[in-house]
C-alpha cells in the first residue's frame, strides 16, 4: 500500500506551489545514462515531503514530474517513457487477473515501472509447486493468499503504488464490478473458460485486454481491443481444452517471466499510445529454438 493516505486528493494551486517550493530544497543534480544532467528527487525526499504535507507519495511524485523534477527511482525509465509518460503511468490503473507465473511477475514489473494503481485478483494460495516460477512465491509464504503477497511485495518495491487485492474466484458479475475503472487488463489466467469470461467483460467495459499464455518452452502474447475478435481468432469458437498443453509440458521458470515482460510492455504501449501494440497479431515464441514469430490474426 502507499505511504500516507490511500485516498487520492486534488491539490489546489497554492498547496502545489508550496510543495514545489519545498521540493526544490531537496533537488539534486543526477547524471543520466547518456551523460546529461537532470534535476532529481531522491526517494528519501519524496517520503519526507509526503509525510510533511500528509499526501500519498504518488501525489508528490506526480507534482515533481509536472515540474520537470524526476523522482530518481524512474531515472532509467525517462529516456523512453519521458516525463509526461511517467506521470501518466502514475495516474493509471491496471488490473492483473491471475497472480501465478505470469501475473505475479507482471504485478512486480508494473510496480517497478510506477503504475499508480494495480488491481490484483486471484483465488489461490501458494503451494510448493509454485516455487519454480512464481515471483511472489517464497519458502516463507507457503499457504498465504497470493493477493496479500502482491500487496506486501509492491509495498517493498514502490510506496507510490497502491494495490487493490481481491481474493476471489470471479465470474462475469465479479469481473465487471472489480475491473470497472481499469485502464488495461492483463489476462494471466490458466483456463480457457475463465479467459473467455474475462475477454467478454473487457469488451463490455470497453477496456483493452493483454492476453498471455505459456506451455513448456513456448508462449504467446496478443493485445485485444474491445472491438476485436480476440481469442476467437486464436483458438476458434469450438475450443474446449481448458488448460491446453501446459498440463503436459508444465511451466518451467523462464517462459512465464518472458511472456509476462512482453505483456507489461504491451500495457505501456497502450497506456502511453506509443509503438505498435500486438493488436490482431499474435506473438508466438519458442524458447527452445530461440524463435519468435508474429502471426497476423484474420477473421
Amino acid at each position: 500500500m502507499e505511504n500516507g493516505s490511500t485516498k487520492t486528493t486534488d491539490m489546489d494551486d497554492l498547496k502545489k506551489n508550496t510543495i514545489i517550493s519545498e521540493m526544490k530544497k531537496y533537488v539534486q543534480k543526477f547524471k543520466a545514462p547518456d551523460g546529461s544532467l537532470y534535476d532529481g528527487l531522491p526517494l528519501q525526499a519524496v517520503q519526507k515531503l509526503a509525510s510533511a504535507f500528509h499526501l500519498p507519495t504518488r501525489e508528490v511524485e506526480g507534482a515533481a514530474l509536472e515540474n520537470k523534477i524526476l523522482p530518481s527511482r524512474y531515472s532509467r525509465n525517462i529516456g523512453t517513457i519521458g516525463f509526461k509518460g511517467q506521470a501518466r503511468l502514475l495516474k493509471s490503473k491496471v488490473a492483473v487477473v491471475g497472480l501465478g507465473g505470469l501475473g505475479g511477475t507482471a504485478a512486480e514489473l508494473l510496480a517497478r515501472l510506477g503504475v499508480g494503481q494495480i488491481i490484483a485478483l486471484d483465488a489461490e494460495t501458494f503451494e510448493e509447486s509454485d516455487l519454480n516460477r512464481q515471483l511472489l512465491a517464497t519458502e516463507e509464504n507457503m499457504g498465504e493468499e497470493k493477493t496479500i503477497s502482491a500487496v506486501k511485495r509492491a509495498a517493498k518495491i514502490n510506496s507510490s503504488v497502491e494495490v487493490f487485492p481481491y481474493q476471489i474466484r470471479a465470474g462475469e458479475k465479479e469481473f465487471r464490478e472489480i475491473l470497472k475503472g481499469a485502464d488495461v487488463i492483463i489476462d494471466a489466467l490458466d483456463t480457457f473458460s475463465a479467459r473467455l469470461v474475462l475477454q467478454k467483460t473487457a469488451k463490455d467495459l470497453k477496456t483493452p485486454l493483454v492476453h498471455g499464455a505459456i506451455a513448456g518452452f513456448v508462449g504467446e502474447v496478443t493485445t485485444i481491443f474491445p472491438e476485436d475478435p480476440g481469442l476467437d481468432l486464436i483458438y476458434g469458437l469450438s475450443h474446449k481444452d481448458e488448460k491446453g498443453a501446459e498440463m503436459s509440458l508444465g511451466a518451467p521458470t523462464a517462459t512465464p517471466a518472458i511472456v509476462a515482460a512482453l505483456q507489461v510492455q504491451e500495457v505501456v504501449k497502450v497506456l502511453l499510445k506509443i509503438g505498435k501494440p500486438l493488436r490482431n497479431r499474435l506473438l508466438f515464441l519458442d524458447c527452445e529454438t530461440c524463435s519468435v514469430e508474429v502471426i497476423e490474426l484474420k477473421s
